[in-house]
């Protein structure tokens, strides 16, 4: 004889959603470090290390909110709200790690190991100049650090930039994904009953469906 589990309380599956809120927000503050021939990725490091990890994490509740499914339209609803971010994060990770890809092609990392002294020297032979506008003492750091990544002054302002504009992307996500499950979270902790989203029209959707259905129109 089998017993079916009770369904959560909207007060539990509020917290869910309050919980990964605060997963995704923590990729935000997440640091990894980074060596000096490498400091032009120290803006994506931090997302890049933790992230997956996070999206490992809400993957597993994910799956137990799953099984067994839920049988009330307020365990529904949270659990659409759940998917939608986990897939909103992870196509996030996903475009992430595909542009840190392509920095680290655009600045020639090696796949095999390189000879110090090459490495070391790599970009000095071309002193490539950048057509932005540095005072004299942030140029003398682009130099310094462009060295310590064998890389010219122009090239490697150029994939610092690609690195900022990753970062602004991620960062982006992380705090629009986290603000949708506050709001859901705050409508299933403040429904009157567990029979709440009934209803018709896109209204009656969890905030980051609706979110992900506008940019699915937006791109179209």
């Amino acid at each position: 004889m089998t017993t079916e589990n009770a369904p959560l309380p909207r007060t539990e599956l509020a917290d869910l959603l309050t919980d990964a809120a605060q997963s995704v927000s923590a990729i935000l503050t997440a640091e990894y470090p980074t060596a000096a021939n490498r400091s032009y990725l120290h803006p994506v490091l931090g997302a890049l290390f933790a992230g997956p990890q996070v999206a490992c994490e809400l993957a597993d509740q994910l799956e137990g909110l799953i099984e067994p499914r839920p049988a009330t339209p307020v365990g529904l609803f949270t659990l659409a709200s759940y998917a939608a971010a986990l897939g909103w994060l992870t196509e996030s990770l996903a475009e992430l790690t595909a542009t840190v890809g392509q920095i680290c092609t655009r600045a020639g990392i090696p796949t095999e190991p390189q000879d110090p002294d090459t490495a070391a020297h790599g970009g000095a032979e071309q002193d490539g100049e950048f057509d932005f506008a540095f005072s004299a003492l942030e140029v003398a750091a682009i130099r310094t650090a462009a060295e310590a990544a064998g890389l010219t002054p122009g090239d490697y302002v150029e994939v610092l930039s690609e690195s900022l504009l990753a970062a602004s992307r991620i960062t982006d996500a992380c705090m629009e994904i986290p603000s949708g499950l506050l709001e859901d979270a705050a409508y299933v902790r403040g429904a009157a009953s567990d029979h709440v989203w009934i209803g018709d029209g896109p209204d009656s959707l969890p905030t980051l469906v609706r979110s992900l259905l506008a940019r699915v129109e937006a791109a179209g």
